[in-house]
């Protein structure tokens, strides 16, 4: 009797039988393989019975062309060879399991699809790629650490009038030259050039469940709900029913954004899907997929209905082989990895090893978190406190994220650059990436009693995200009985902690000109009306703007300011003794580290009151003064205004 029919037996009488012993296929050919003179259909499902697939005309609708019996075949998958070439033709499966059909379904690893991603579409994958595919390159890092991340939703960026973009929510949009807001200042890909950041972090953008692509400009999601892995989404495509379509123009944003000497990294949720029972994963192997509880149901630590089992072999092997699809078809250079505390670590780093094969600067980080409770043991899973047995993968700090606003779950409440006494530590803690630093006391900070880097490319620091209140709005809430130009002051600050620290630095998309989500604290799926850039507050804050520009400037020309060991930190970075409660100072060896900055010297004053702080002996110059970037020579006490920054130097 053969393991496959075991496995069939077991689960039709009991429902008992053991995941781990399911039989597991090794091959690099599931879903389809295409050539002109036939297509390969495979699939894994060792519990059926039957397989059958399916042929149609069209992406949605119509009875099927031809129905194929599938073959059993080697370690419980199914195959169908159609020595016919099938380009343009639509597909779809369905598995008989304990006597029952399932739903027509893709494959999970199907490649393009129709309209809302119910049938695979057959296609040939050269006929997607844009002139000069083959010569597309993204930028090389030296380091993580020389990252500035931006992260970028793709239908906020041109979906307002005032972005002057033409083809607006979609990929290609993101594509356009020249575009201006309604005073003439640059919008889209060339305001990405002129802020000078290294890498986009683009918001989901694989099928997703949420939006209904026949009425794309009828609601709105982040993405946040994945139907198909290795698909881009259609509602940002000029036509969702041609499955070429999608493929083409995300190639064509990504070489866009390659010719700017900008990176592309996927928000990739691998975590859980959209669908529970009804998901591709779930009607091709029940159960597999995903973790159980206790009572046999399914378990939710992403708090979306389900968690996939990374754990599994088969699951792992579809983590894997999906990113390593996406860098070597879509030429992506990075992934950040929605609730990578869900998923275990040993999946990460053979992740992290596999991709490194294909692109060695890889940038890979994530949440180092869950939304719920997982049973898979903390001990095993990527969270933040295991940051330093993570292979060249970084976690978010959320200490330097709250210890600058105020928690994010309570609105009301201050930070350091809103003037919060008592949050210096986790601050300080984020400054030097979370290492172990003999500066920091980390008895007063606020989320972790010890650091969890091993090295500063673990962290990734950041003030705001697309979760939660947006910065501008945070602030608005917490101190809003500040004026407005206290606010703003208190903005800059926030932003100069981040692009002053350790580690690698990440800016959500608008903040470095006060976006605004009008107060909404998870607009999910909100309107456009509320996630929509603004591309007029460029002109309204364009000092705001500059600033922040000239500080990722700063970033990426100084070395001082991204250190690449922990070991370098230790020795080079030292905070001031005895200043005043409400500031935080400390001076970098720039020297050591190769900057043409031989020592810096930076000082931000969180208080509601301006400071005086003795410098260092010997005369410095500004970069930054309180808030403005300055060139004067100082010496002896220098006066920081409240809210404020200030970043000197010795040559």
């Amino acid at each position: 009797m053969t393991a496959s029919l075991l496995i069939k037996l077991y689960v039709a009488e009991a429902q008992l039988f053991s995941f781990e012993n399911y039989p597991l296929y090794s091959g690099n050919d599931l879903g389809l393989s295409y050539s002109g003179a036939q297509s390969v259909f495979r699939i894994w499902a060792p519990t059926a019975e039957k397989a059958e697939l399916r042929i149609y005309a069209e992406g949605t609708g119509g009875i099927p062309l031809e129905v194929v019996e599938m073959q059993e075949a080697e370690h419980g998958t199914w195959i169908a060879r159609l020595k016919k070439d099938l380009r343009g033709k639509f597909y779809v499966f369905r598995v008989l399991i304990n006597g029952k059909w399932s739903d027509e379904v893709p494959d999970p690893y199907v490649r393009a699809v129709g309209v809302n991603g119910k049938r695979g579409m057959v296609v040939n994958l050269r006929d997607t790629d844009p002139p000069g595919w083959k010569q597309d390159r993204g930028p090389v890092l030296r380091h993580p650490t020389d990252a500035v991340i931006y992260e970028l939703h793709v239908r906020d960026a041109s979906i307002a009038a005032n972005s002057g973009i033409r083809q607006k929510g979609k990929f290609v949009g993101l594509t356009e030259r020249g575009t201006k807001n309604s005073a003439g200042l640059s919008t889209g890909l060339d305001h990405l050039r002129e802020l000078g950041i290294t890498h986009v972090h683009l918001l989901p953008s694989f099928d997703f469940h949420s939006i209904d692509e026949t009425r794309p400009n009828s609601q709105y999601n982040w993405g946040y709900d994945p139907l198909n892995y290795n698909v881009p989404e259609g509602s940002y495509a000029t036509n969702p029913y041609d499955g070429r379509v999608r493929i083409r123009e995300f190639k064509q944003l990504v070489q866009a954004f390659h010719r700017s000497g900008l990176g592309v990294i996927l928000d990739v949720v691998y975590n859980h899907t959209a669908l529970t029972d009804k998901s591709n994963f779930n009607q091709l192997v029940p159960g597999y997929y995903y973790r159980q509880d206790p009572r046999g149901g399914f378990s939710n630590a992403s708090a979306c209905g389900n968690e996939t089992a990374s754990e599994r072999a088969m699951m792992r092997k579809f983590m894997i082989e999906s990113m390593r699809y996406w860098v070597q078809e879509y030429h992506v250079d990075g992934f950040r990895v929605d609730l990578m505390g869900i998923h275990d670590i040993e999946t990460m780093n053979l992740i992290s090893r596999e991709l490194r094969r294909i692109r060695p600067g890889i940038l890979i980080y994530g949440e180092g978190w869950t939304a719920g409770a997982s049973p898979l043991p903390d001990s095993v899973r990527a969270l933040k406190k295991n940051a330093h047995r993570l292979n060249r993968i970084a976690v978010f700090s959320d200490e330097i994220r709250d210890g600058i606003k105020g928690h994010v779950f309570t609105p009301g409440e201050k930070g350091f650059a809103s003037g919060k006494p008592g949050t210096e530590e986790s601050v300080k803690f984020g400054i030097v990436a979370a290492v172990r630093h003999p500066q920091v006391n980390y008895s007063r900070v606020n989320y972790s009693s010890e650091a969890y880097a091993a090295q500063p490319h673990h962290t990734v620091i950041y003030a705001d995200c697309h979760d939660n209140h947006v910065l501008w709005d945070k602030l608005n809430l917490s101190a809003r009985e500040a004026p407005v130009e206290h606010r703003r002051e208190m903005h800059k600050l926030a932003l100069s902690v981040v692009l002053a620290s350790q580690g690698i630095a990440f800016l959500h998309a608008g903040t470095e000109f006060l976006r605004s989500k009008k107060g909404v604290e998870n607009s999910f799926e909100s309107p456009d009306s509320i996630n929509a850039i603004d591309w007029d507050l460029k002109s309204r804050n364009r000092e705001v703007m500059k600033y922040v520009r000239a500080l990722v400037n700063m970033r990426r020309t100084h070395p001082g300011f991204r250190m690449r060991t922990a070991e370098q930190i230790t020795r080079n970075l030292h905070f001031l003794e005895n200043v005043p409660a409400g500031m935080i100072a400390y001076t970098i060896n720039g020297e050591a580290v190769g900057d043409s900055w031989k020592k810096i010297l930076v000082i931000f004053n969180g208080s509601g009151e301006d400071q005086q702080v003795t410098l260092p002996r010997g005369h410095y110059r500004s970069f930054v003064l309180n808030n403005e970037v300055s060139a004067n020579v100082l010496t002896g006490r220098l006066r920081v205004k409240r809210y404020s920054c200030a970043i000197l130097y010795r040559q």
